[in-house]
């Protein structure tokens, strides 16, 4: 928004000369920066709740005798009513002309509707920064952090309320978009319509262990009332390559292995907690709302969980599939811990196998660790571990494809998701706070936030 600067000036000065005789007032001492700063957003606050205040109340200042009501009939002026409302300047309290009279029973104030306002509730901009700190901290420390920026307390509640509204929307949004792939007429529209896909796109899958809080009577009972569930993410994307200047010591080193240094752009990330079948529907959804299914070329990369690649072969057959490096190698290092006493030894063999397996000779890999089998569990385990993979571990083939191998895209999702937020300390979740949360965190790492607070805004109207 444009403003008239002279104005803005005019305000800059008064309320400078306000906050001077305030700091005298209270202090005959000169006052530091950071009191001065204090003061002035004190005043601020102020005078932004009285201008919010003077703005609704003279949105309407002529009233009509009577006004159509939603339901066809006839609503008549009653009077000019009070309503309250929780805005970013706290607490404000405003007049506005009310219509009540209809057969309906219902009863209506223009300039609620015109703005989005849901009296008695929290505003749509003070719902944003609300539902912001609950996605990266506790509630309850969101509610403290929020009072040191706004200057006024939410309550705890209210911090959890807004935050779920926002994961309630995009489970909303979700829902919608797995009915329309799922529909022929949706399907149709995409082929008619224009979108740009990528030439290279990614897709990786993982899971976390959420703690979550049985609800039910029957669960309260047992002794053991905890329950660890899943939550299944994925995440889109893409790959660019870094510049030189760009690249971190840790780049620097991959590049001299490698050749080339990838990092992802564009992420998009999903998530439920839904048995596998009911999560596939939301990877297809997804999917082909970054165009997945068009895509020139479609790489996933994943950890070697049979539940993923089921899921992968269901819905994106002629994807190329990779198993993370990362994974298979640290298999090998914790294979030869196992499996050699001596030292020399183990790292005599893990140089060997890796490099095997650096080069995409997976069966050279299975052949080393077959008579280690006796002695070492994990190598009896890996067995089938490598042999079923063989195919998605051809890591030079992968690279001199120019394809990134490694899925720390999605691990660093999931600590986004559930580490750094579902699992705080003493977080306890029921099932659908849990979800709620996630996906709403979801979307800010996605890019999705304004869609969400634009969404936001209309749901008093769509009440």
């Amino acid at each position: 928004m444009q403003y008239n600067i002279e104005k803005i000036n005019q305000i800059g000065k008064l309320l400078a000369e306000v906050v001077e005789e305030a700091l005298k007032t209270e202090s005959k001492e000169e006052a530091l920066i950071g009191n001065v700063e204090m003061a002035m957003r004190e005043s601020l606050l102020e005078i932004g709740g009285s201008a919010l205040k003077y703005f609704l109340e003279n949105a309407d200042q002529e009233a009509e005798t009577e006004i159509e009501c939603a339901c066809g009939g006839k609503l008549k002026y009653q009077r000019r009513r009070k309503a309250t409302i929780w805005s970013v300047f706290d607490k404000v309290v405003y007049k506005r002309a009310y219509y009540a009279g209809c057969a309906c029973g219902k009863g209506c104030a223009p300039v609620d509707q015109r703005y989005g306002i849901e009296p008695g509730k929290v505003t749509s901009g003070l719902a944003h920064l609300i539902a912001l700190s609950g996605i990266n901290k506790a509630f309850d420390d969101g509610r403290k952090w929020l009072k040191e920026y706004l200057l006024f307390e939410v309550s705890e509640n209210t911090v959890r309320s807004e935050t779920q509204k926002m994961g309630e929307l995009q489970r909303q949004a979700d829902a919608e978009l797995v009915k329309e792939t799922q529909a022929e007429s949706g399907l149709q529209k995409r082929e008619r319509s224009q979108q740009a896909v990528p030439d290279i796109l990614y897709g990786s899958i993982d899971a976390a262990k959420v703690r979550i809080e049985p609800r039910d009577k029957k669960e309260k009972a047992v002794e053991n009332r905890e329950t660890w569930r899943d939550l299944k993410a994925g995440c889109w994307y893409e790959g660019e390559m870094v510049p030189n200047r760009q690249q971190s010591v840790r780049q620097k080193d991959k590049a001299q292995r490698e050749g080339v240094v990838l990092r992802a752009i564009n992420k998009r990330y999903f998530c439920d907690i839904e048995k596998a079948e009911q999560f596939g529907q939301l990877l297809w959804a997804t999917g082909c709302a970054v165009g997945a299914d068009r895509a020139r070329i479609l790489v996933f990369i994943c950890d070697g969980a049979v539940w993923i690649w089921n899921l992968i072969v269901h819905y994106f057959p002629n994807a190329i599939q990779i198993v993370d490096w990362y994974h298979a190698e640290d298999r090998l290092k914790r294979i030869a811990e196992e499996a050699f006493s001596n030292l020399d030894e183990r790292q005599v063999w893990l140089k060997n196998i890796t490099e095997h397996l650096w080069q995409g000779r997976v069966e050279l890999v299975i052949e080393a660790c077959q008579p280690l089998a006796k002695k070492s569990n994990l190598a009896k385990q890996s067995l089938s571990y490598y042999g079923n993979n063989i195919e998605r571990m051809r890591y030079a083939q992968f690279r001199a494809s120019g394809f990134m191998i490694g899925s720390g895209i999605i691990e660093s999702g999931c600590k986004q998701i559930v580490t750094q937020r579902l699992k705080l300390p003493g977080a306890q979740w029921n099932l659908d706070g849990a979800v709620l949360t996630a996906k709403a965190r979801t979307a800010w790492l996605s890019g999705n936030w304004q869609k969400l607070v634009s969404a936001r805004s209309l749901l008093p109207l769509a009440v």
